[in-house]
């Protein structure tokens, strides 16, 4: 028998790719949930403000079916897992992020968290997901089970979405489609552009006038945009939904003035629903925010300040100055690398020692985070009838010494909580301890 040479070594070299391909990829996301699953005995907390000691949390199909006291005389089901000792929290959410959008930030790429122009609302950031990001995958073993991937880049960057983060691609991986618009409103203070001996330190933006005027005829024009005209306009047709209430509008401020110059005019244009993200100096304008109702993403607060003039340690207190305020506060991480996202726990615990209590810093990542995204009907809190969306970690969930995950579910399907970096420590482990 004759031996095509080159058709073997190319058989081999497929091997090994498939072989090399298979060891790199992500874990493959859990079938769908087959048998019921009592958890018993851990200390629950249900992401509103309610904490159960000596819990009993029960999900079937991937719904729960009850949630309270193990005390309860009811029958357990299914498989059982004892957790004395242990916490049980909703999935953490992270709003705004790049994540599945970005693989290495070094690499170009790898990078699609971004179109070229100024006003793209029609740009779907969903569509660009990478659902086998080992970014991604890296969140889980620190409870963070779902996201809004957000477009950036631009003054109207695109359109996001909400989906979890565990799945075979973007179609499984979406939870709420085209959630909301993102709007980065001018600032009145921008960097100098050194390379034209602006110098390096903020200059004031004499454009800024000129910058809102630009955004406010832009948000008139959607707004009067008429969706059964002949000939289409896809990038205003875009906006509809925020004219409607069916979208978000998301807009990216943290100085006084363009905190109130934004909502005012978006107001004006007939924009139902606004976000604030980022909010530096939300503080300051606690009233006026609370009489128009808008919530504010905050941003890490593992920061900086962003201002010469501010308190030095006003990152790690603005959440609780904003939640003393009566607003709905959610934390974000818009400003960090994408990989830092996975240190959204600590970030919500660094606010207890700026005097929050736990579990009104548990809800900035939890039940307000799902409310602000619009996703509280099925995420965001343990209740009966809501998402088996959860994590059992061995202690403290937001210390970075007492999140140790053991289980965590989603949509009431187990999830593996392995990655490339727990693969890494695996091996390294066995080498410095002599194995």
């Amino acid at each position: 028998m004759v031996v095509n040479k080159k058709k073997y070594i190319r058989i081999i070299l497929l091997i090994y790719l498939f072989i090399g391909v298979e060891a790199s990829a992500q874990q493959k996301p859990a079938p769908k949930q087959s048998k019921a699953i009592t958890i018993e005995g851990a200390t629950a907390h249900l992401g509103n403000g309610e904490v159960i000691e000596n819990s009993l949390i029960m999900f079937e199909d991937g719904k729960l079916t009850f949630v309270g006291s193990a005390m309860s005389r009811i029958a357990r089901r299914g498989e059982k897992i004892m957790a004395e000792g242990k916490h049980i929290y909703p999935g953490f959410i992270a709003p705004n992020t790049s994540l599945g959008l970005i693989e290495i930030d070094a690499v170009r790429a790898s990078k699609d968290q971004d179109e070229i122009g100024e006003m793209i609302p029609h740009i779907r950031s969903l569509v660009a997901y990478n659902a086998e990001s080992k970014v991604v995958e890296s969140m889980r073993p620190n409870g963070v089970l779902l996201g809004q991937i957000a477009p950036q880049g631009g003054r109207i960057s695109g359109t996001s979405s909400v989906v979890q983060f565990d799945a075979w691609n973007w179609e499984d991986a979406a939870v709420k489609i085209d959630d909301a618009i993102h709007l980065h409103w001018p600032t009145t203070f921008r960097k100098g552009k050194w390379w034209e001996g602006e110098g390096r330190g903020y200059q004031a933006n004499k454009k800024y006038g000129e910058e809102v005027q630009e955004t406010i005829t832009f948000l008139k024009n959607a707004a009067v945009y008429d969706s059964g005209v002949i000939t289409k306009n896809p990038v205003l047709s875009a906006m509809s939904g925020l004219f409607t209430g069916k979208q978000k509008l998301f807009v990216y401020a943290d100085g006084e003035k363009e905190i109130i110059d934004a909502i005012t005019n978006i107001k004006d244009a007939g924009i139902k629903q606004v976000v604030l993200v980022g909010g530096s100096h939300a503080h300051k304008v606690a009233l006026f925010l609370k009489a128009n109702d808008i919530p504010v993403l905050v941003g890490a607060t593992h920061n900086l300040p962003d201002f010469d003039e501010d308190d030095y340690d006003l990152p790690y207190k603005l959440p609780k100055l904003l939640v003393d305020a009566g607003l709905l506060v959610g934390l974000q991480n818009s400003t960090a690398s994408n990989f830092q996202i996975r240190n959204l726990p600590f970030y919500a615990g660094q606010t207890v020692s700026q005097g929050m209590e736990k579990e009104k810093a548990l809800e900035l990542i939890t039940g307000n985070t799902a409310k602000i995204l619009g996703i509280d009907a099925v995420y965001g809190t343990l209740e009966t009838g809501k998402s088996a969306t959860l994590i059992i970690s061995e202690g403290d969930a937001l210390d970075m010494k007492g999140n140790q995950l053991t289980q965590a579910f989603i949509d009431g399907r187990e999830i593996s909580l392995d990655t490339h970096q727990t693969e890494l420590w695996k091996r390294y482990e066995g080498k410095y301890k002599g194995k």
